[in-house]
């Protein structure tokens, strides 16, 4: 039984399933997590409390062996876009705009990425 398990910097949480709580990792998802748990011979049914220090640690070097989590790959993804739009490619222009990258439609939705819309000055307003 252990009473805080601590993998990458990130605290995860003791009530949840071994594959839920790991993919609390930024990088880990639940079928990574899956198969993290399949490596390690570790029941990914199984509560993150109900795990012994050994178990924990062997998901840990696993983990750290096998697959880049956290800062590493928020690093790694921060500086591919940074790359894309010092060539100026076409992705590269998108992040740069704030648009959509992928090929999404932008006249109807995308209202996440682009941000409310502007109002427009100086609207005429009808008198009836």
């Amino acid at each position: 039984m252990v009473a805080n398990v601590r993998i990458s910097g990130i605290n995860l949480p003791m009530d949840k399933k071994v594959y839920v709580s790991l993919s609390y990792l930024f990088g880990i998802g639940r079928k990574n997590a899956k198969d993290v748990c399949i490596a390690v011979k570790i029941d990914f049914e199984r509560k993150m409390k109900d795990l012994t220090e050994e178990e924990v640690e062997k998901i840990r070097s696993y983990i750290d062996k096998h697959f880049k989590v956290e800062g590493d790959l928020r690093a790694e993804i921060s500086q591919n876009i940074k790359a894309k739009i010092a060539i100026g490619c076409y992705q590269g222009s998108r992040h740069r705009n704030r648009l959509p990258v992928h090929g999404q439609r932008t006249k109807t939705n995308a209202k996440t990425r682009k941000g409310r819309s502007a109002p427009i000055a100086n609207k005429k307003v009808v008198a009836k």
